[in-house]
């Protein structure tokens, strides 16, 4: 069985790829599958050791995308989707999936299509609160259509939806115990620790937030801070102003990204997440951690919005519109909750409620389905 998979262009899309392809490993040893192939279409790879680890073949796919805004770059990348139509259909034709799965974003339409065209059947998922502009495009043609956010099912036929909620590879599932989290990262034992997570590619206001407040956070919380990579040296500069001679420099721990490894060990040792409401939300529920969620004002439909609220509903997280987001009221929140352990303990209880543990296990149990029915 041939298993095709696109999307991505960011870890939210990326990484809930790899955790259904894990998903799909696993079912196919168990089912004794043994010719199950999984192929990997996009214009990059992203991270080519998931891949790998994987046994995922990656397919060179090009992707143009489209601005919401007037652009010379739309022009442009209109001929790269016509082109990545075109090599889409090639490569399809060639390998001729059994079934495809698509994570959606602008990665997706070109394969999205193509599989269209040779009657290949697609599963999707919709992450987001509001479909993005590519799975609200295909969402016609798909056999299957899983969403993360209820919200979002009223946006698909009501006889393709299945609520799944986010897929989330096996790694990052469950949390390090705190006491592995403190050991990895030298922390002080006893110490409240606050993790800061802006996605792969950081999130400039929440960390320019936080390094304005960081004189006073660290004079009572450990900081755990993913700046993302285009950040880095930025940051390291402003610290070094900031927080020098500061005795308490060693409280405050960035990096680019987190290793897989790192991630647990800091998801383990938080006591509170500061985030933003992408697909990171689903790993914060699964590891119970109570959260304040910063979404992004300009997102696609709002769904950053919609997704931080519907999360907030459940009682899990508190939400602080980036127009409120200063230091003053980031450090008067972080200090409310570390202060009140009940209010912790039961938005700990709601994250967990609402997380979906089983779902990459759905979404490869639909796929190896469709693409049972489809070899026949």
């Amino acid at each position: 069985m041939k298993i095709g998979l696109t999307g991505g262009g960011t870890g939210g899309h990326f990484y809930p790829i790899i955790a259904v392809a894990e998903a799909l490993r696993k079912q196919a040893n168990d089912r004794k599958l043994v010719d199950l192939e999984l192929y990997y279409f996009a214009p990059q790879p992203y991270d080519e050791s998931a891949l790998f680890e994987n046994k995922i073949t990656y397919v060179r796919v090009g992707a143009g995308k489209l601005r919401p805004y007037l652009s010379l770059e739309n022009i442009t990348d209109a001929f790269k989707t016509v082109a990545g139509v075109v090599t889409a259909l090639r490569e399809l034709y060639h390998i001729y999936p059994d079934v495809i799965f698509s994570k959606g974003g602008y990665v997706a339409f070109p394969v999205m299509l193509a599989a269209r065209l040779l009657r290949i059947p697609v599963i999707m998922h919709e992450s987001d609160s509001v479909p993005g502009k590519t799975n609200a495009w295909t969402a016609s043609f798909a056999r299957r259509i899983a969403v993360s956010f209820p919200d979002a099912a009223h946006f698909f036929d009501a006889q393709k939806v299945a609520i799944t909620g986010n897929p989330i590879r096996a790694a990052v599932a469950v949390a390090a115990t705190k006491d592995a989290g403190t050991q990895l990262f030298n922390l002080e034992p006893g110490l409240p620790v606050v993790l800061v997570l802006g996605g792969s590619q950081g999130a400039q206001i929440i960390n320019e937030t936080i390094l304005d407040a960081l004189p006073e956070l660290v004079k009572k919380y450990h900081i755990i801070h993913q700046v993302g990579k285009a950040h880095l040296v930025v940051t390291q500069k402003t610290i070094d102003v900031i927080l020098a001679n500061n005795p308490n420099r060693a409280r405050y721990i960035f990096v680019d990204n987190f290793t897989v490894l790192k991630l647990r060990a800091a998801a383990g040792a938080a006591d509170i997440v500061v985030t933003r409401a992408g697909s990171t939300l689903f790993e914060i529920a699964t590891w119970g951690v109570p959260s304040l969620v910063v979404p992004i004002t300009k997102s696609n439909g709002d769904h950053q919005r919609k997704n931080a609220y519907g999360y907030a509903r459940t009682g899990a997280a508190v939400v602080i519109e980036e127009n409120n987001l200063t230091a003053h009221i980031l450090l008067s929140e972080i200090n409310r909750l570390t202060a009140a352990p009940d209010t912790r303990a039961s938005m700990s209880a709601a994250a967990r409620a609402f997380s979906h543990t089983n779902a990459a296990d759905l979404i490869a149990t639909e796929l190896i389905t469709v693409g049972l029915e489809h070899e026949q």
